[in-house]
């Protein structure tokens, strides 16, 4: 039985890249929306917020010795590139898009205005949300935190490369222990790391569960809003 009526998926700069390092990997990106469209063709209102991270990240380069506030904002711009591959491979899928930036850059995407983003959900169409926040210091998760409150989201959807939420690092740590479900107080007591304190604390604040899940098992999307199985974490 399905869950969600309206969904927001927050997906990483890196995911689009796959083995690679830096850049796109279009298969990589023909598979992601593949999935996507699935679920969007199956009337489940679908927003996307995309990290940059294949790109620059602000964090990483500041500490190569960049503004801080310049780096975000290439990073944010990141983030646009990375809306606009997806579009163009959901839409080749027959899927209808539209792209909002907290920047504005009319010639390229519509600005965010969030009427018109809830009206393009209801009209069927795969949502993505590109510019982060549109200030600097603030994570995309955070972005996402914020986007998903404001469309009314019944979940954020935290695609990952591992199956959920840990207590601590699962590739450096082999005791780490699996959690199926931990209050927001919880993950802001043990800081786990798979959203910052930000995106959780906004999230508590609105009431938005965190499903936490592997996105590289392909599927694991349908299963979870068109099958309505159990997969990965909930934080709520």
């Amino acid at each position: 039985m399905r869950k969600y009526k309206r969904v927001l998926l927050k997906l990483s700069g890196e995911i689009l890249a796959g083995s690679e390092k830096f850049g796109f990997s279009y298969p990589v990106i023909n598979e992601i929306c593949q999935e996507i469209s699935e679920v969007a063709k199956a009337g489940i209102e679908t927003a996307i917020v995309i990290g940059g991270g294949n790109f620059i990240r602000g964090v990483q380069a500041e500490e190569q010795g960049m503004d801080r506030v310049q780096a975000d904002q290439m990073g944010m711009l990141a983030t646009v590139i990375n809306a606009l591959a997806l579009q163009n491979a959901l839409e080749q899928l027959g899927v209808q898009t539209r792209v909002q930036t907290a920047i504005e850059m009319r010639s390229v995407a519509e600005p965010f205005i969030t009427r018109r983003a809830i009206r393009h959900l209801e009209k069927g169409r795969v949502l993505i949300f590109a510019a982060g926040t549109g200030s600097p210091f603030f994570s995309t998760d955070t972005a996402a935190a914020l986007r998903a409150s404001e469309i009314k989201s019944d979940c954020l959807l935290k695609a990952t490369k591992v199956n959920g939420i840990y207590d601590k690092d699962p590739v450096k740590f082999p005791d780490a222990k699996f959690l199926r479900k931990v209050s927001f107080a919880e993950a802001l007591s043990l800081q786990l790391k798979v959203m910052d304190a930000a995106a959780f604390s906004l999230c508590m604040e609105n009431k938005m569960p965190i499903v936490v899940f592997d996105f590289r098992q392909r599927g694991n999307l349908s299963k979870l809003l068109i099958d309505g199985e159990r997969t990965g974490s909930m934080v709520s």
